[in-house]
């Protein structure tokens, strides 16, 4: 029977945690931050593996840990499938027999037969008699999937399941997660460093950095409107810029130096107040040379081209604004970036689409009647 996976762990050693996080059944959330932040801990912990936290992880009506009522489920009793890096194989076991241990007592026939059933989901069939040595990277990784999932888990647990494989076999991988995960109707969590990877596989992706939660968002969500520069950064945005909050009239704008740019959405703050501002470089329009548009009169800003790099079909170009002082980043088509003549040195001019334009309040600065949670999300 699925169910959904909530947690709320803090610790303060020998591994800082303070993340609440709710996992839906049939949903992929996805850990992502740099090294350290706590993300295979959190798997660790949930799976019983590691014990010096406070708090509470409940999956549907079982309660695996709650420090506050001494309970302390063992991993046996968790029935949680768990994916390793490096895979875990015994490598004097078959396939099958990998599988057929992690299912504890039973009937052999009918084990074995569903060990086999089990390779076969995950294209395994006739790989049942092998040992992890005769199988590739991508086999073993297959196998290890297959073994967390014999234990009928109700929680899967995938700890950067793909970093040991090459670039190829691991887009083929995640291809077949993906697919895979639709007949999977828990909780899954991911681990993963590769961003491109949390944004094409998961639900929700939850942003750590130094064991604290400090976002939880879809990936659209989450990419467009960072909860902070913090965030954004982590996540490599890099057109992150401070402003001040003016009114003209009924109208709400963001001072940027010299620039007075438009909003889509009013921040609800005071006039004057300091904030934090982001826009996507998708949100970033090239002017073209000689064939101007209207779209061009909505906060047109200029500058000298700095760098520009080739990245086969797409160049990535930073713009000196002059003006602020500051480094606008953008990715434009190579064809167009060779067509409006760019190079370092050039003048070029772009527009910054007001309904990209996400502001952040400084730090203790909020708009009225918003509350936000520890993990960092706005909560209306």
């Amino acid at each position: 029977m699925s169910a959904d996976l909530t947690l709320d762990l803090t610790a303060t050693r020998p591994i800082p945690l303070d993340v609440r996080l709710r996992v839906a059944a049939g949903e992929l959330v996805a850990l992502v931050g740099p090294s350290g932040s706590g993300k295979t801990t959190i798997l660790r912990t949930i799976a019983g593996l590691h014990g010096r936290v406070h708090g509470r992880i409940c999956c549907g009506d079982e309660t695996w840990l709650d420090t506050s009522s001494g309970i302390r489920r063992t991993p046996q009793d968790r029935r949680v499938g768990m994916v390793f890096q490096d895979y875990a194989l015994f490598p004097h076991m078959t396939a099958r027999r990998n599988l057929t241990l992690a299912m504890g007592r039973g009937n052999p026939s009918r084990q074995a037969e569903r060990a086999a059933g089990l390779l076969a989901r995950v294209r395994l069939q006739g790989l049942e008699e092998r040992y992890p040595q005769q199988l590739s990277g991508g086999q073993q990784q297959r196998v290890a999937v297959a073994r967390a999932l014999a234990r009928d888990p109700r929680v899967l647990l995938l700890d950067e399941p793909f970093s040991a494989v090459d670039m190829m076999t691991r887009g083929r991988l995640q291809r077949e997660l993906a697919l895979l995960r639709r007949s999977i109707d828990i909780p899954i969590i991911l681990v993963t460093h590769d961003l491109a990877e949390a944004t094409a596989l998961a639900d929700r992706i939850c942003v750590l950095h130094n064991g604290r939660g400090l976002q939880t968002a879809i990936p659209e969500e989450l990419f467009r409107k960072p909860a902070s520069p913090h965030v954004a950064r982590l996540l490599g945005r890099q057109n992150v810029f401070a402003g001040i909050i003016r009114h003209e009239g009924t109208s709400e704008r963001l001072s940027w130096g010299r620039h007075v740019l438009e909003l889509a959405r009013p921040s609800g703050l005071a006039p004057g107040s300091r904030v934090h501002w982001y826009i996507p470089d998708s949100d970033i329009v090239l002017h073209r040379r000689g064939r101007p548009s209207l779209g061009e009169r909505e906060n047109p800003v200029s500058g000298v081209v700095q760098d520009c790099l080739v990245l086969g079909a797409q160049t990535s170009v930073t713009l000196q604004c002059g003006e602020v002082d500051q480094l606008l980043r953008l990715t434009v088509s190579t064809h167009a970036a060779r067509r409006n003549g760019l190079e370092p040195g050039v003048e070029a001019s772009v527009s910054l689409l007001s309904n990209g334009i996400h502001v952040m309040p400084e730090s203790g600065t909020r708009p009225p009647g918003r509350a936000v949670s520890r993990q960092g999300e706005a909560n209306d």
